[in-house]
């Protein structure tokens, strides 16, 4: 007799040795038990759970003349004729090949004839989805209302394809994926049966790499077992498998998960030199990446993976990283592998996933972003984050760049003298916390370059500017314009107000401080609208448009412009809507209070 393969040799010639469907073998032993036999049967599911299996049981079953527990027994005269080869009481149709309207009505003119050796005449059709339209609609009558001695039993992996005028006469049953630990139990009944001797970390991979088939489970253990020579092992089914050298693997994702990108570079090549593709290897790294997520979640990993204590010590090392790093680099490696079916060259695509993983700072979506928080939290806690920004001088002694080449400032800054450094240090620490609050880094690198006047005994030599200094003056002219001299000793504070600013200079500081240090572009358009004016010690502002008025005297805009005003130092103001009549009546009167010996014909 020719060899048989491991899944045609141990296929379940009973209902019990039928691996999980427990609530398919339950339903069908008790129709047995009772001959309730219905006359169509759908089986649905994924390939190798048992479909094709399970229906020639329940075919032989129904016909036996003493089932045991639901199936045939084998040695009565029926299941004998049965089992022969030459028997017409079972047939099989292969609906892939007999998928044609001629094939369906032979089929209805076949099944009127009775059966031979049993009481059931069962016609078995596998992938029944690929029957056409016209097949289905010639075996529909058929299939809904057959002679009573047929059973008709479909089989299919894609139940969505089958019409539901079909669907509607079937009772339908729905196989389920096998878990890994019956097929693990499956494997080692049948490793016994043959005399090899295994390791557990071996039947845990063949039955990992069979994804819940039965049928593919089976087929991996038979190469594997053709292949080792002794006790199948680990190494073996590696081997066969096709997979890359573990701790290969797991190098490239310690350096992913590490974001060493030339590292992770360097160890994919040697994996690409041994001789794997790139899409065996973008698998290889997504399986560990998901047995580094198990080592990291769940506390009963290492008898969820089953690897060998060395191996999961080293996976158990790498799920120390952050959580958010490992989610990341899974989804990008999923996407990486969708995007290799498309791509001209695979490698590439696998070696810019490889980069995305290690260069967190160039990507911008939220796990990125995450991670580099993380990472930052990780270096202030343990100290290194502070000594590396900590500035080695005093602020006062760190130009800005944009100040770099204004030599007489810098040669007026070094001249300080030893009582004026205390209070200039002073001076930056309040613009800091007052002026420029949630913005630190600005304000300090604002005015620690920008040179305080020093006490008139203790005054630098002035040194005349050059033209690019000159250029950059014109730039801050309005701002030392406004502020009197009492403002610019190193006691006050530059962000402190002034007395007697205009009312031109109050809106424009506080238009500034709208686009620069607070930053709302709302408010900043909705005062761009107002006129300033000053009536007395109050500076009133005043807008003709009722809805720009009512939008800034808004509870949260104004408790926003109050704050504005008040670092501009302006504590005294009203937002004031004055309409086009008033102001009209107010133009006619300041005319005629300018030109009083004139006369003024108002039309």
């Amino acid at each position: 007799m020719a060899y048989l393969a491991f899944y045609r040799m141990f296929r379940p010639d009973t209902l019990d040795k039928v691996v999980r469907q427990e609530h398919i073998v339950k339903i069908l032993k008790n129709q047995i038990e009772s001959g309730k036999i219905g006359h169509a049967y759908l089986f649905c599911g994924p390939r190798g759970t048992g479909k094709t299996s399970v229906a020639k049981i329940f075919a032989r079953a129904i016909n036996c003349e003493h089932p045991v527990n639901g199936s045939p027994c084998g040695k009565c005269p029926t299941c004998l004729a049965l089992a022969s080869g030459g028997n017409l009481d079972i047939s099989e149709i292969d609906a892939a090949s007999n998928n044609g309207v001629d094939e369906m009505r032979d089929l209805r003119e076949k099944v009127q004839y009775p059966p031979v050796a049993g009481r059931y005449k069962v016609y078995i059709i596998d992938e029944v989805h690929m029957l056409t339209a016209s097949a289905f609609n010639a075996v529909l009558k058929t299939l809904e209302e057959p002679p009573a001695h047929a059973v008709f039993i479909l089989a299919t992996t894609e139940p969505q394809k089958i019409p539901a005028t079909i669907l509607s006469r079937c009772m339908r049953f729905d196989f389920k994926l096998i878990p890994q630990h019956d097929l693990e139990g499956l494997l080692k009944g049948i490793l016994a049966k043959i005399g090899k001797d295994y390791e557990e970390e071996a039947v845990a991979a063949i039955a990992r790499a069979g994804a819940g088939s039965a049928r593919d489970t089976l087929s991996i253990a038979d190469m594997c077992v053709s292949y080792s020579t002794g006790k199948l092992t680990y190494s073996d089914v590696n081997a066969v498998l096709g997979s890359a050298d573990f701790y290969k693997i797991a190098d490239v994702v310690r350096m992913l998960l590490g974001d060493n990108s030339g590292g992770a570079l360097s160890a994919a090549e040697e994996v690409f030199a041994g001789g794997k593709s790139a899409g065996v290897f973008v698998k290889d790294i997504l399986s560990f990446l998901n047995n580094v997520a198990v080592a990291k979640m769940c506390k009963n990993a290492k008898q969820i993976l089953n690897l060998p204590d060395e191996m999961f010590s080293a996976i158990s090392q790498i799920a120390e990283a952050d959580g958010h790093k490992i989610l990341r680099a899974t989804e990008i490696f999923v996407k990486a592998e969708g995007d290799m079916r498309y791509a001209a060259d695979a490698r590439v695509v696998l070696e810019t996933a490889i980069l995305r993983c290690t260069l967190p700072q160039t990507d911008y979506n939220i796990d990125s972003l995450i991670a580099r928080v993380a990472a930052l939290e990780k270096k202030l806690e343990s100290g290194a984050a502070f000594s590396a920004v900590q500035p080695a001088e005093p602020v006062r002694s760190a130009p800005s760049s944009i100040y770099a080449e204004r030599a007489p400032h810098a040669e007026a800054a070094k001249a300080y003298v030893p009582s004026a450094q205390p209070e200039r240090e002073t001076r930056a620490e309040e613009v800091q916390s007052d002026m420029f609050s949630g913005r630190t880094g600005k304000a300090t690198a604002f005015w620690a370059d920008t040179p305080a006047k020093q006490p008139s005994a203790q005054k630098a030599p002035a040194a005349k500017p050059s033209l690019e200094e000159s250029k950059e003056e014109d730039v801050f002219a309005p701002r030392k314009a406004q502020a009197p001299a009492a403002a610019q000793t190193s006691s006050q504070t530059p962000a402190q107000p002034v007395g007697g600013q205009s009312a031109k200079s109050v809106h424009a500081a506080l238009l500034r401080a709208l686009r620069t240090t607070h930053k709302n572009a709302v408010l900043f358009t909705l005062c761009s609208d107002l006129t300033c004016v000053q009536e007395g010690g109050k500076f009133v502002f005043t807008t003709e448009n009722e809805t720009v008025n009512r939008a800034i005297t808004r509870a949260d805009n104004a408790k926003i412009l109050s704050e504005v005003l008040a670092e501009a130092g302006v504590s005294d103001y009203e937002v004031r809507l004055v309409k086009k009549d008033d102001a009209y009546k107010k133009a006619i009167d300041a005319l005629k209070a300018n030109f009083g010996g004139t006369d003024i014909d108002i039309r």
